[in-house]
Parts: structure tokens; sequence; C-alpha cells
């Protein structure tokens, strides 16, 4: 244990530090320490209280308990944190691990559906993850019930009697010792032991339902493309394909029948530009041109200019052009006529202040 690795999971777990605020306060001072000693600084600009820090004796507690379970963490400048998954603007900045992290190295394929899927969906899932499986790619699924279930069973090859190739990724939303749904238990401990299995979360935390969007967003960034298999219309499966979308990745789904109400997500995605999948040879076809290789290393996620500071005409010009309706970051930046750097360095002051929330697609409001 390392006083930079404290450092840095007590930046993560202060009250009001999410990932995009942790990349800028690394970017801008370089290290968690310097970034925990101007939190007072930068909260008092924003107008607020300083975030309630955590303390040393609470990571290292945390450390320990990972430990404990044969887990580690795995920081976002780590040079085996997953690519794909550093692109997004919103990657974890620390992630807890079992398992063999070489199977993120491998093209990864997200399948998710219906938690109350139909047993032809079911079949057709496990085949198509033990398929991909053996052309060289990992599946990568929320361990749910239903499709998720039948995705991590196909890819770790139990169809037919074929042998176990491990070759899938199980991202949790609870602690990394916790199970859920609790009959998944021996999956779990199985993908730990045989494939990898990830959480965000510290030991001990109990799923809960804010944390399952969350887990939608890593299970999207670490793959090339998205499946969809089976899936009502707001689903937490469309979900993780908007994310997809979102983060320029392939969308892709099963068509179904239109009796069927499970269908009508997918049928839904693919009448919005889905590709429509009905064999593995599909879903290679859409992954194969792209070369994982393009991305850039996560060892650069700080790379950034240092932000500017801003005065206070700046300041109140930015705070004038908030409101409680989301806007774009681009469209503040456009009509303030400010330097980005200076933009996003009173959005950082605002929110360490308690006065900003961060919204999808690079939006804000004031609260």
């Amino acid at each position: 244990m390392t006083d930079a690795t404290v450092a840095r999971l007590r930046l993560i777990r202060t009250t009001g530090i999410g990932p995009v605020t942790y990349r800028q306060l690394m970017a801008r001072f370089g290290s968690a320490d310097a970034a925990i000693d101007a939190l007072p600084m930068l909260a008092a600009r924003g107008g607020g209280r300083t975030p309630r820090i955590a303390d040393a004796a609470l990571a290292e507690r945390e450390i320990a308990a990972t430990a404990k379970l044969g887990a580690r963490h795995l920081f976002l400048d780590d040079p085996d944190y997953p690519r794909l998954l550093a692109e997004i603007e919103t990657a974890p900045p620390a992630l807890i691990l079992r398992g063999d992290i070489a199977h993120a190295r491998r093209p990864c394929i997200a399948m998710v559906g219906a938690r109350n899927a139909s047993a032809a969906a079911c079949r057709f899932a496990r085949q198509l993850a033990l398929q991909l499986a053996e052309e060289g790619t990992t599946i990568v699924s929320g361990l749910a019930r239903g499709i998720d279930t039948a995705a991590h069973i196909g890819a770790l090859g139990r169809i037919g009697g074929a042998g176990s190739n491990g070759a899938t990724i199980g991202v949790i939303a609870s602690g990394i010792d916790i199970a859920y749904p609790p009959d998944n238990a021996d999956l779990q401990e199985r993908i730990a032991r045989e494939g990898l299995l990830l959480a965000e979360q510290p030991p001990g935390t109990e799923p809960k339902a804010r944390n399952f969007p969350s887990r939608n967003r890593i299970i999207a960034g670490l793959a090339i493309g998205t499946v969809v298999v089976e899936a009502v219309p707001k689903s937490g499966s469309l979900i993780t394909a908007r994310l997809a979308n979102e983060s320029g990745r392939e969308v892709m789904a099963v068509p179904g029948s239109p009796l069927d109400p499970r269908a009508q997500g997918c049928n839904l995605l693919i009448r919005e530009g889905a590709t429509l999948v009905q064999s593995a040879a599909d879903i290679l076809e859409q992954i194969r041109p792209f070369d994982p290789r393009s991305v850039r290393s996560p060892i650069d996620a700080y790379a950034a200019a240092p932000p500017e500071d801003a005065s206070d005409s700046e300041r109140r010009r930015i705070a004038d052009l908030l409101g409680p309706v989301p806007v774009a970051i681009d469209e503040l930046i456009r009509q303030s006529r400010l330097a980005p750097a200076i933009v996003h360095t009173v959005l950082l002051e605002l929110e360490l202040g308690g006065r900003l929330e961060r919204h999808a697609g690079g939006r804000v409001s004031v609260v």
C-alpha cells in the first residue's frame, strides 16, 4: 500500500467527487494529495462548504478489505486499465477486480437483455455468447437474471459439454463480495475464478437502485458494441444501449415478435438504426473493422493542459448563463466567449461548492 494509492482512494471516496471532477482535479493539480489540499479553496470559490473528505483510515480499511477478498484496485491511470473504458467521460476513477484482467484486453462485446426473458431468448443468448467467445471475443454483462446469466454461462462454455474458456466479464452494482441476485452466487464466483469480475463500489456495499445505471455505463464502456436480446422499452438494457451509442460504440439488437412485449425494445432499437442480429457472424462483421489498438493509452488520462484561474467577473458571467435546465458545456463556452479552461474551472468550483449538477451528454445545471 503506497501513500499515493491511499490519497487517490481518499479523493475518489470524498463526498461530491464524481468521475468527471476527479479527472479535472488530477489534471489540474497532478496528484491526489495536492487536489485534496485545494478542495477547501475551490469549494469556497464555488460558494459552498468544503466537501466531507474521506480520511486515510477509511481508505486503508478499504484497501485491506479488498486484498483480503483476493481482489485489488485498478486506477484510471494504471496501464492495465481497460483502454476503451478509459475513453468515456465518466470512466470510473477506480475499479475493484477479481480474476484475470487479460480478458478485458480482448475485443469485448456487451450482451444485455430482459431479466424475465423467454426460454428461446436465453438459449439464443447462450449460443451467441459461446460462438463469440470461440472467435476470440470477451462477453461483458451484468450478472442479472435472464439474458445476462445466459450470456455469462455461454461464454464460460457450458453448452453441450464444451470446455470452459472463461471469456466473460461480470460487472456488478454491489461490492465485489456481494452476490446479487443471490441465486447467481455460484456463477459470480466462477466468473471471478475463471474470467473477470469488476465492481466500482467498495467491499460490503449492498446493491442499490442508483448504482445499476452506473454499472450499465461500465458494461457499455468496456465493449466495442452492445447486443440487446429481448428488452422492454425504458428498461436498463436500453439505457446500456443508449450509453453505448453516446460513446460512439456499435448498438445491435435481436429482433422478436411484435406480439411479445419483451421484444418491443429490440424492435425499437432496430427501427432507430441499430444493427439487426441473427447470428454471431452479424456481430463479428460489425466489430472486425475496429482496431482496439487505435484508442489512446489510459496512462494519458490526466495529460490535459492545467486549467486557468478565473476572475470574479468571469465567474459571474458563467453563473448568469446557468439555470435549473441542463445546458451543454459547449454552449456555455460559446455564449460566454471564454476559454474552455476558464469555463471548466468555474464549473469545477461550483460543483465542489455543491451548487452544480452534471447530467448525461456533457450538460450541467445549477441546484
